[in-house]
């Protein structure tokens, strides 16, 4: 099965990146993510030769179209990828959840000359994208956020502090939110600019090689380039659609965590004997792995769902990013406990990968909008539409 189409066609332009094929990017979760991820987990970072195979596979940014470096993929078949790699490591996963956020902003909301000077180099995988939103005293309220940017003369002058940045150790471009007079307004910083400062988080309980960062903003100036669309613009546009495509993108990798949790498991009570005969010979095993493949594919068919909407450029798919995303990530938390229960005292330790597929779980239900803000949306929708 080919991702990107049956038939590709022709190379496209220099620069663009090779058609994204699932079974190659299924074998190389396999061969290159699957054996080393509980080391990097422990390391709590990802090699620099792993993010060089991403940009030679062309996963940066396979959704841009070729003019751009990207090979054209559709939301829904980038929806399958980052389940691949978040069966792999959710930490992987992470870097090209924060990095499609970006990258998609700029081709979005972008100016001609914005694309032109940083979507081919996000696509090779050159520079790095983070998205800089959560701050240390504001978590889901975004409007609660305390960095702001000034105009002096034609440039804006940011001061603000950022935490919880995924890939924040090595992003070569931030994309900052920050307060205006008139509003939220985005901006597009590189990580070189004098006044940032950069500083590690570590010893995080789940993804924990994604290289979390504090990103503290004092005087930095960039030049009117930097501004994505018109000041003070950006809650309802650029913030909105990011989060839904990041939304997107940890609800597909959850689906990844729940298979992993149930290609873990079977394998484990195939093999593992008890007094009464092998694990998987237990009703009570067999129900935990029935729940764990009912939760897979349901999960799998709420994303290909969102997938189709995104793909036919129809809003319902915010609301159904909001479901699978929610539905998912519950799912991957409830199969990462029977995992690590199904393991026994082999479930706390790295030589098995139950241990760190529950740590990852739990973080994709905080990120992205956390379970508790999603029940409420949910709901809240459910509600209007039975009042209308």
């Amino acid at each position: 099965m080919t991702v990107h189409a049956t038939d590709p066609g022709p190379a496209g332009p220099p620069g663009a990146a090779p058609p994204v094929d699932l079974p190659q990017v299924r074998a190389f979760v396999d061969a290159e993510i699957v054996p080393y991820a509980d080391g990097w987990d422990q390391a709590e970072r990802l090699p620099p030769e792993l993010l060089h195979r991403i940009a030679e596979l062309g996963l940066w940014s396979p959704f841009l179209p070729p003019a751009d470096g990207g090979s054209g993929l559709t939301w829904s078949e980038l929806g399958r990828v980052h389940e691949e790699v978040g069966r792999g490591c959710s930490s992987v996963r992470s870097f090209l959840t924060v990095h499609t956020m970006v990258s998609w902003t700029v081709h979005r909301w972008g100016s001609d000359a914005q694309r032109a000077r940083w979507l081919p180099r996000l696509a090779a995988g050159e520079l790095i994208g983070a998205f800089c939103l959560t701050e240390p005293d504001s978590g889901s309220d975004a409007a609660a956020a305390g960095t702001t940017a000034r105009q002096d003369g034609s440039d804006w002058i940011i001061d603000g502090h950022k935490k919880w940045m995924t890939a924040g150790q090595v992003a070569g471009l931030l994309l900052v939110f920050a307060r205006t007079e008139t509003g939220m307004s985005a901006f597009l910083v590189p990580a070189d600019s004098p006044g940032v400062q950069v500083t590690p988080i570590t010893g995080a309980m789940g993804t924990r090689a994604s290289m979390l960062a504090e990103i503290v903003l004092r005087g930095v100036r960039v030049d009117a380039d930097a501004l994505i669309g018109p000041p003070g613009w950006a809650a309802g546009t650029v913030m909105t659609g990011a989060l839904d495509l990041g939304r997107y993108s940890v609800a597909c990798g959850s689906v990844g965590v729940v298979q992993a949790c149930l290609d873990a498991c079977v394998a484990y009570t195939s093999k593992r004997r008890v007094a009464a005969g092998r694990l998987s010979e237990l009703q009570l095993i067999r129900r935990k792995i029935s729940d764990m493949v009912v939760g897979s594919r349901s999960a799998r068919l709420l994303c290909a769902e969102a997938g189709r909407l995104k793909d036919a450029d129809d809003p319902a798919t915010i609301m159904a990013t909001w479901v699978a995303k929610y539905h998912a990530s519950t799912a991957a938390t409830a199969a990462a406990g029977d995992a690590v229960q199904i393991h026994g005292a082999n479930g706390f330790v790295s030589d098995y990968p139950v241990a760190r597929l529950y740590r990852d779980a739990k973080v994709a239900e905080i990120i992205e909008g956390s379970t508790e803000l999603q029940q409420i949306t949910i709901a809240d929708a459910a509600y209007r539409e039975v009042t209308r």
